[in-house]
This record gives C-alpha cells, sequence and structure tokens, in this order.
C-alpha cells in the first residue's frame, strides 16, 4: 500500500468534488477540472474530504496509488489558486507580444516566431521581455511554458534566449586572443 496514497485529502473551501464514472470533477471559483481515474483505483468523497483506495496490492498499484492522489492534490490547488510560470527573454531586439490568442516574438531569426496559445491558459506579457503563463492545470502550465521556452533556448556564450525566471544558465568562455594562450610563434 501507498503511504502517500493512503492519506485523506481535504477538500479546500469553495470546492465542490463530485466521482462518478471513472472521472472526479473538481469544481472552484478559477475554473472546473475532469481528472480521469484509473479503473484499479477507487475515490470516497466524503463531505470534506477525499479517500483514494487502490483495489489490488501490486507494485503498479502502489505506483497509481500515489500518482491519482497527486493529480487530485494538484487539482484542488489548481481550482482554488492556480499555478503559473514566469519566463524571461533575454537579448538585443528580443521581445514578446499578444495578438489575440497568439503570441508573437522576435527572437533573433529572419523572421517573428508565433506561437498559438492553448485553451485554459492565460499569458501576461509584462515590459515586452517577462511572460507570465498561468491557469488551473499544472500539467498544461508547465508544458506550455516549455514549449514557449523550446522557441529560443539560452545559448551558453552569451547567455540569449527565453529562460525561466530566476533559471542560472551555465556560461562557457569564448575562444581566447590567438597570442596570449603560448602557443604563438616568437
Amino acid at each position: 500500500m501507498s503511504r502517500l496514497g493512503s492519506k485523506p485529502l481535504q477538500i479546500p473551501e469553495k470546492v465542490k468534488v463530485e466521482f462518478n464514472n471513472s472521472v472526479l470533477n473538481v469544481h472552484g471559483p478559477l475554473g472546473v477540472i475532469k481528472q480521469p481515474i484509473d479503473s484499479r483505483m477507487t475515490v470516497k468523497v466524503a463531505k470534506d474530504t477525499v479517500i483514494v483506495e487502490a483495489l489490488g496490492a501490486t507494485r503498479e498499484h502502489n505506483m497509481l496509488h500515489g500518482l491519482i492522489r497527486g493529480l487530485i492534490k494538484n487539482a484542488f490547488e489548481g481550482v482554488s489558486t492556480g499555478f503559473k510560470k514566469n519566463l524571461e527573454i533575454q537579448g538585443l531586439g528580443f521581445k514578446a507580444a499578444i495578438e489575440g490568442n497568439k503570441i508573437v516574438m522576435s527572437l533573433g531569426y529572419s523572421h517573428p516566431v508565433v506561437f498559438i496559445v492553448p485553451e485554459g491558459i492565460k499569458v501576461v506579457i509584462e515590459k515586452l521581455t517577462l511572460l507570465t503563463v498561468s491557469g488551473v492545470d499544472k500539467g498544461l502550465v508547465g508544458e506550455v511554458a516549455a514549449r514557449i521556452r523550446a522557441q529560443k533556448k539560452p545559448e551558453p556564450y552569451k547567455g540569449t534566449g527565453i529562460r525561466y525566471a530566476g533559471e542560472h544558465i551555465i556560461r562557457k568562455v569564448g575562444k581566447a586572443a590567438a597570442g596570449s594562450a603560448g602557443g604563438g610563434k616568437k
């Protein structure tokens, strides 16, 4: 039995939970999440707690037990407070703008890079170089932030590109001058 999976989850205030047909519906002030539950698990919803139970005792049951509990916990947090990731764009002339449901970015290429924002995700741009990706689904927020970052990953020599806020980029040293390495003619 999973140690963490067997702990009951407290339902936050203003959050409603329903379980039917192997789908857990979580309704909150920020939105709705429909979390599918594997057939090897069952969910019991009490007045203010949710308990996940495994229907077997194999290793797969134990792994799913903790996973399903973690997904439900993320759903509770998502519909009550939400998730967000901050991105920074660094580089001369690098910037971003929002046009409808698209992000148009100038990233040093000969063409603008257009990124379509999926439904359920909100992107806010501050000062042309700071992006905030937010939403109720933790996995979707992380995936969208990673896909935006993949448009121009930070390079190790100048550090230009898109990075997570606070991310440390290990910088490489460029080429040394021809005569200073000691390999020049006398």
